[in-house]
């Protein structure tokens, strides 16, 4: 194993442990919290996951908030998310469940104190814990973990991606198996198996576009637009979460000039973290990501269930 990698998983490994004998004791809130994680950095689905999960909850008509860390943001404390503000004030992922979700969504370095203001304000409904698997600090009625093929043979940071082992699957409750991972390549002996089914709705897309996107993983988001016969004249990519500027916006303008397309095609989340350049690239075609759980009555039903059964014994 990589030494710096052997030194990040015993570091992992030391504070799991004092959580799991209650040296550590996660701080709780009044309402239950669902949280959806993931093993590695980036690209697992989550979000798209945490706006699936949202809008199953909303035609049941229930009540509930979304708490996340606002990764990329540049503002500081606890914040209620403005569906009509920018990526640098709120994160761009949070903006975009915001958004697609009409649900408050509360973002703070500390989930906690985010749950509290949410919970003034709102009252001490259900908390979907965005990217909250690593996040122990705050107690959860019910751990969602996101898991891709690439996990299984993938190293612990730096070396590689991994957060944390797959071991600390035995945390979980529901594991949700995407992009094509197969269940029996992980440990989830006892565990709720989740699928979904992930692919993208493109619309209205130029004939030869250039492709962008500042994302975690953009050689998937290119193969799927091969596989729905979208061919790219030219492609940019950016580091994940990327803040647009105007000298990207000159650059890829360049780029289209340069590879004679007629267009571009960018992700929802680039399209929020473009804001207001985003009409200085038309015609520009924002493609969504469509995610879709298999027997999703069944696992909703499961999961609420099982947040109740906990809460009356807490």
């Amino acid at each position: 194993m990589n030494p710096l990698a052997a030194i990040y998983g015993a570091g992992v490994s030391l504070r799991n442990r004092l959580y799991d004998r209650d040296t550590l004791q996660p701080k709780k809130l009044a309402g239950p919290v669902a949280s959806v994680g993931n093993l590695s950095v980036g690209g697992s689905g989550k979000t798209p996951f945490v706006i699936l999960l949202g809008e199953l909850l909303k035609a049941r008509g229930m009540k509930f908030d979304v708490l996340s860390r606002g990764y990329g943001r540049e503002s500081r404390g606890v914040a209620l998310v403005d569906p009509d503000g920018s990526a640098r004030d709120f994160g761009d992922e949070p903006l975009l469940i915001a958004r697609r979700l009409g649900v408050p969504v509360v973002v703070g370095e500390e989930r906690y104190q985010a749950g509290v203001a949410a919970e003034s304000k709102f009252g001490p409904q259900l908390h979907l814990l965005d990217d909250g698997f690593q996040h122990r600090t705050l107690a959860r009625d019910f751990d969602i973990v996101m898991v891709i093929p690439e996990d299984v043979r993938d190293q612990l940071l730096p070396a590689g991606r991994l957060r944390e082992p797959l071991r600390s699957l035995a945390r979980a409750d529901a594991v949700v198996v995407t992009s094509g991972a197969s269940a029996e390549s992980f440990p989830v002996k006892g565990k709720l198996v989740w699928r979904v089914r992930r692919g993208i709705v493109p619309k209205n897309v130029p004939s030869r576009p250039v492709v962008f996107c500042g994302i975690a993983r953009p050689k998937n988001f290119v193969l799927q637009l091969r596989t729905a016969g979208i061919e790219p004249a030219a492609e940019a990519f950016y580091g994940d979460h990327h803040a647009y500027r105007e000298r990207d916006i000159r650059d890829l303008l360049s780029l289209r000039k340069k590879s004679e397309a007629d267009g571009f095609v960018t992700t929802e989340k680039d399209a929020v973290n473009l804001g207001g350049l985003l009409t200085a690239l038309d015609p520009l075609a924002v493609i969504p990501v469509k995610m879709e759980l298999v027997d999703a009555a069944n696992a909703v039903d499961t999961m609420l269930r099982v947040i109740a059964e906990r809460r009356r014994q807490s």
